[in-house]
């Protein structure tokens, strides 16, 4: 999304400050995310990169809860400490360190164990937006994963050990208006064109001054003329178009070399995909209820619009892509789709109204705005729905056969995944990182929890012998580059959830240092 023009010569200091991240989500995502509030459990080196990320685009604020104190090996690897940090407290130090790359994010630590939290005050975290937990037992996983499922508080879970990384996002349900996909189609409405657009076209005569959006329009009229009433789809009719528009060219004329680039692009815009659909007819959107969020609510608007006044289309985004044209010939052509546009989102404003008033919910719920956005991006709003961590302990877990597919993949990471694991049961069951005190010996250890955790899942792929033996050599050290890398990876990530922009990865992420190698599997 680009950064809207300032209406002074001159921006104010925050504009210029976060200018570059505002292009990508905007001033409103900057708001939203100005007003988050995170909870990193762990100070490690990368639960501390994972918050110099937030902090950088300006979070509102974060807590860092952590009982330990700091030590020479959190030295040697986190780049928020020095020497004279050793035995303070390691939630204090980094907070105060990580303030200081901005001042406009606001810090606290709590110098306690994060199951005493759970014990005592299990509804400390219903304050924050996203919990991220580092290097946490697997005991603790458990138990704050049940805790913050509960309280539908969405939970990362991460680990980094020596090149290996991995990251587990927990959520009930997340809700995306703002997509933002790497090919989004413009919604012209070629085949469904409005009554205002049918006008305005016929109102406008060709010439090399005109937007390529007329040009393609008025040929392709032609075109379907000639071919009972049907519109190009396949690759040869679409060639046929292109040529009838290359045969009415006089000479060098730029918007006519536009609408022949355009033809293949130009197609398929204003009926809901199979994605939309789906959302449209979930039992959350037919039946709204009090319980019922803002989005579910708009959606169920959109759904009756789309049933009624949209005839099976979407609302009209209003939004055109550059085209070679004079100012005039293109702001009159942008009028007639922003009209429409405005109209559109006119009657799911007011069916939205209409239901919260149904709902006994407060009008300021849904403002003209939210629903402005709602429908510009109808076409790609997305819906992300996560599973438990904990389901992942239990013996009989479903998602067995899929890691037993991707295990037996050449190159891939699964075993990463698996090793890591069973790094979190050998902790449980000897109160030590593998490789602590002796790596030779404690391969074996952890060849042999490995081989239990797979047959419990009815897999009978073995883990490899390097990986266990690799994950023992670094004794559970930590390496500042490789936890940097991944705490980026997360901060990114964190800022998808907190701003509703963008889709975050659903729902483990796992990182080879090694072989500069990642994937993502949904477990």
């Amino acid at each position: 999304m680009s950064s809207p023009a300032p209406k002074s010569p001159e921006m104010s200091d925050k504009s210029r400050k976060y200018d570059r991240q505002i292009r990508l989500w905007g001033e409103h995502g900057q708001t939203v995310l100005e007003n988050a509030q995170i909870c990193l459990i762990n100070a490690t080196a990368l639960g501390t990169e994972i918050l110099k990320g937030i902090v950088l685009p300006g979070i509102g604020g974060f807590t860092i809860v952590d009982h330990r104190p700091v030590t020479e090996e959190d030295v040697g690897c986190n780049f928020f400490l020095d020497l004279d940090a050793v035995g303070q407290p390691r939630a204090k130090r980094c907070m105060q360190l990580l303030q200081e790359l901005n001042p406009d994010v606001n810090g606290d630590y709590v110098d306690e164990h994060v199951e005493q939290l759970i014990d005592g005050q299990p509804d400390f975290f219903r304050s924050f937006d996203v919990v991220v937990a580092t290097s946490i037992s697997e005991r603790t996983i458990m138990r704050l994963s049940n805790v913050l499922w509960d309280q539908n508080i969405p939970l990362i879970v991460a680990r980094s050990v020596g090149f290996y990384g991995v990251a587990r996002l927990q959520l009930r349900e997340h809700c995306v208006i703002e997509t933002h996909p790497d090919n989004k189609q413009t919604d012209l409405r070629l085949e469904h064109p409005f009554e205002e657009l049918k006008k305005h076209m016929q109102e406008t005569e060709i010439t090399n001054k005109v937007p390529w959006l007329v040009v393609l329009y008025k040929f392709l009229q032609e075109w379907v003329t000639t071919h009972d009433g049907r519109y190009p789809t396949t690759y040869r009719e679409k060639s046929e178009l292109r040529e009838l528009i290359r045969s009415k060219m006089d000479g060098e004329q730029e918007n006519f070399e536009e609408a022949v680039k355009a033809v293949n692009s130009s197609f398929g815009g204003g009926k809901p995909s199979s994605f939309v659909r789906e959302i449209l007819e979930d039992d959350r959107c037919v039946n709204v209820n009090t319980e019922s969020n803002a989005f579910w609510i708009m959606a169920r608007a959109l759904k009756d619009f789309v049933d009624n006044e949209g005839n099976g289309l979407l609302p009209v985004p209003g939004v055109l892509p550059d085209m070679t044209a004079d100012t005039n010939s293109y702001i009159s052509l942008q009028t007639v789709y922003r009209n429409q546009a405005a109209h559109d989102a006119e009657i799911v404003f007011r069916r939205s109204r209409q239901l919260l008033k149904e709902l006994n919910k407060p009008n300021d719920l849904i403002t003209d705005k939210d629903v402005r956005l709602f429908c510009r991006e109808a076409a790609n709003i997305a819906v992300i729905r996560g599973t438990k961590i904990t389901d992942e302990f239990d013996k009989g877990y479903h998602r067995s056969s899929h890691i037993a597919s991707v295990l037996e993949t050449p190159n891939s990471l699964m075993g990463h995944y698996i090793v890591l694991r069973a790094l979190d049961r050998f902790q449980a069951d000897y109160g030590c990182l593998p490789g602590e005190s002796e790596a030779e010996s404690d391969t074996t250890g952890m060849k042999s929890i490995a081989a239990k955790m797979l047959s419990e899942w009815g897999i009978g792929t073995p883990l490899s012998d390097d990986l266990a033996y690799e994950i023992c050599r670094y004794g559970g050290a930590e390496i500042h580059s490789i936890s940097a890398y991944l705490g980026g990876c997360i901060a990114h990530e964190l800022i998808k959830l907190v701003t509703r922009q963008y889709r975050p990865f659903d729902n483990t992420f796992i990182y080879d240092g090694s072989t500069s190698q990642t994937e993502t599997y949904k477990l």
